[in-house]
């Protein structure tokens, strides 16, 4: 870093960023990576993940995360955790990205911020946050052992999770808003071969119900209409994800060019990472695409990386 100014700022720690990271420190470049939370990203609250090259056995999501950022540090990149951005801004052949603690300045920067789940929007989501509502099994799977509990959404997510809850709970009621399930066909047999799980496709939640914590849910047939009621102790939702960009709502310019967004909220870049914004790249689940899987988020980051290199040596 000269005159406080890094060589590259990365926004995000979960794969792509940390992939992103490892790249461009073993080029020498002075990078520091932000993190709202603490390093890791999804994968982190994945219990086990099968489909990522080289672990033929599957491995623990935040094991695998760990041994990126352990990576990561060995070659230089330094990390502030809790470290939320809220906005980042253009100046003359530098950026400054200000976060809640801090302003920095860099050269270039990487936006990997990810992606947060998707809540419901239904009666009793918020009012039992905590209280029998997660989005993340394996961090309160344990809470739950031994009860009845229902999962909505049976894409990867949620049969994944679904699998790591079976674990501890008694059952699993599986609710589905499409007809179908648009999991990975190996997911779908295990899940629906247990003697615990039950399927609820082409059925619509309505509401979370209890008192002082979770009791049932109310749901509908799309088919025949009918609402009926199915008690459960707990609620894990995994309906989809919206991209981390609430800090690019704010102005974010130079001269007349903007970090550009399509109508979703993932930010638009080219086959090079590059966003409309010059100096400014992004990677990962951030980025508006069909797939979001770890590997193609560590090669989004070593894109970012290798662009990055390419952009700060013609600056």
């Amino acid at each position: 870093m000269s005159n406080g100014v890094h060589d590259v700022v990365i926004i995000g720690g979960g794969p792509a960023g940390l992939t992103a990271g490892i790249y461009t420190s073993r080029d020498r470049k002075d990078t520091l990576l932000l993190e709202k939370a603490i390093v890791g990203g999804l994968p982190a609250e994945t219990d086990l993940v099968e489909n990522y090259p080289g672990f033929p056995d599957g491995i623990k999501g935040i094991d695998l995360v760990n041994k990126f950022k352990k990576q990561a540090e060995k070659f230089g990149v330094k990390f502030s955790e809790f470290d939320e951005v809220k906005n980042i801004e253009t100046t003359e052949k530098k950026i400054k990205v200000k976060t809640e603690r801090n302003e920095y300045f860099a050269r270039a920067v990487i936006i990997a911020s990810g992606s947060v789940p998707k809540k419901l929007g239904v009666p009793g989501e918020d009012k039992f946050m905590g209280r029998g509502v997660s989005y993340c099994a394996t961090c309160d799977g344990p809470l739950f052992r031994d009860k009845d509990v229902a999962v909505i959404g049976c894409g990867n997510s949620g049969l994944q999770e679904g699998e790591s809850l079976l674990n501890h709970v008694k059952s699993i009621k599986f609710l589905e808003f499409l007809p179908y399930m648009n999991a990975e066909k190996i997911l779908q047999e295990r899940l629906k071969n247990h003697e615990n799980t039950r399927f609820f496709l082409n059925h619509q939640l309505l509401s979370i119900n209890g008192d002082d914590f979770v009791k049932s849910t109310t749901v509908k047939d799309r088919s025949s209409g009918d609402e009926k009621q199915i008690d459960v102790e707990g609620v894990f939702v995994y309906v989809g994800f919206l991209p981390s960009t609430k800090f690019l709502s704010k102005k974010i310019s130079s001269g007349k060019d903007t970090v550009e967004l399509d109508d979703y909220g993932y930010i638009i870049t080219d086959r090079y990472m590059k966003t409309s914004l010059p100096g400014v790249f992004a990677a990962g689940d951030v980025r508006s695409k069909k797939f979001r899987q770890i590997d193609e988020a560590c090669g989004d980051g070593t894109i970012a990386a290798l662009s990055v290199a390419e952009y700060l040596s013609e600056i």
